[in-house]
């Protein structure tokens, strides 16, 4: 892999990365505020208590698999010679 391509893998690794977090966080305003009026109990919890916590930490998960199954490559930085 070329060190261009490295770049490119790093710079699409990186945007993905942001883009999950945009969604954990569009998920969190969801998932807290947006049932915050709905009379809902999980486990005599309000809703939005537990999908503004618990919920946010598995849709971390899921995002983490996701990012590690299809966008991550692993790609040695190694180029054999040190060219200081």
């Amino acid at each position: 892999m070329s060190d261009r391509q490295k770049f490119l893998q790093i710079r699409r690794e990186a945007a993905f990365t942001g883009l999950a977090l945009l969604a954990l966080i569009l998920f969190w305003l969801v998932a807290g505020f947006g049932t915050a009026g709905l009379d809902i109990k999980v486990m005599h919890l309000p809703l939005w208590a537990v999908l503004g916590s618990i919920g946010v930490w598995g849709a971390a998960i899921l995002l983490t698999f996701l990012l590690t199954k299809f966008v991550f490559k692993d790609m040695s930085f190694d180029d054999g010679g040190d060219r200081r």
